[in-house]
């Protein structure tokens, strides 16, 4: 199928106001393209697009919940009614608890799962009702423990294992109906983005993100890309792909190294305050148009692995790198006696 250029198109962007979000809206603008902005804070959307707006972008703000459906139809709609019609809608919204599975109270969870997976699968139903038409591009984000899993972030873990089975499961169904319309799961290893201010937190330290770390624009970048060139699965950082190959050869060893290393590397040395802001239930508005966490002190601004592999087709340079990543975790497991 052809994909318009970005400067050719209207772009839907959910998680506007922050992150890998506010990222993708600011590069897709420098581009050319028209947007529609949502999330929760019609403030923060109001001065972004007004930000925009400033550099030549026609960008429309929309503040939505996209955990509920009717919000969403009414982005849908409030597109059409302004640009006519949708080229690429992006699910980019998202929210995690850091805490043992015990210690979270269920309707936490179930909060994060009506952001996390049903604004996902309410996002997509409505791309598809507009993209069917004239095709185009549906783009999810999803994590990279959409394919492995990681302890004190078990139920964010879960929401993402189930956008990738609604993802594929969607991606089938358009292509059984010779549909024109392009689905790409995004899988981002650790970006460096508000997300750990935004979490909620049943942990006694304050979270933080397992290096390495990468630059949001990588995430940005790969986005963009996708919504000119059509492909399945996008791994951002050499991690995302060596977890998923991990989980898929050696599960248990990654089991393993996890239980040793993941729990320590989530915990900062920062006690957490019980006044503690987060942004499960409403949009914080200190954290809001803000790229990255000014408390990350590493950041990766580039990934070769991530530039390569979205433009070739053969695996092999994927397989390499992440071979190799698997090769280098299972000589650190040698290193001491595992856990048992």
């Amino acid at each position: 199928m052809n994909l318009k250029k970005i400067a050719d198109q209207v772009i839907v962007i959910t998680g506007a106001s922050s992150g890998i979000g506010l990222t993708t809206a600011r590069k897709a603008a420098e581009q050319g393209a028209k947007l529609v902005l949502v999330s929760r804070d019609q403030d923060a959307l109001e001065r972004l697009a007004e930000e925009l707006r400033q550099q030549g972008c026609d960008a429309l703000a929309v503040a939505a919940d996209v955990g509920k459906q009717e919000d969403i139809q009414r982005v849908g709609d409030r597109a059409i009614e302004r640009f006519g019609r949708i080229d690429t809608w992006i699910n980019n919204a998202g929210v995690s608890i850091f805490g043992r599975l015990e210690d979270v109270p269920m309707e936490d969870s179930q909060r994060m799962f009506q952001t996390n997976f049903w604004g996902v699968v309410n996002g997509s139903l409505e791309a598809v009702r507009h993209l069917k038409q004239r095709g185009g591009a549906l783009i999810n984000v999803g994590s990279e423990v959409s394919d492995r899993a990681i302890p004190l972030q078990g139920m964010y873990s879960a929401s993402k294992h189930a956008v990738k089975g609604f993802t594929d499961s969607l991606r089938m169904e358009l292509e059984h109906d010779k549909l024109p319309i392009s689905v790409t799961l995004i899988k981002p290893t650790a970006i460096d983005t508000m997300f750990t201010v935004h979490a909620r937190n049943y942990m006694e330290k304050e979270p933080r993100l397992p290096p390495p770390v990468y630059a949001p624009e990588i995430v940005a970048n790969a986005i963009l890309y996708a919504a000119q060139h059509p492909r399945r699965d996008v791994f951002v950082g050499g991690p995302a792909k060596m977890s998923a190959m991990g989980a898929y050869y050696t599960p248990r060893l990654l089991d393993r190294v996890n239980q040793r290393a993941t729990y320590k590397n989530q915990q900062s040395e920062q006690f957490s305050s019980p006044n503690r802001r987060d942004a499960l239930y409403e949009p914080d508005p200190s954290a809001e148009l803000c790229e990255r966490d000014a408390t990350i002190d590493k950041v990766v601004e580039s990934c070769p692995y991530t530039a390569v592999s979205i433009r070739s087709k053969p695996i092999l340079m994927s397989a390499l790198i992440g071979g190799g990543a698997l090769l280098a975790a299972w000589q650190y497991s040698r290193r001491r006696p595992l856990l048992r």
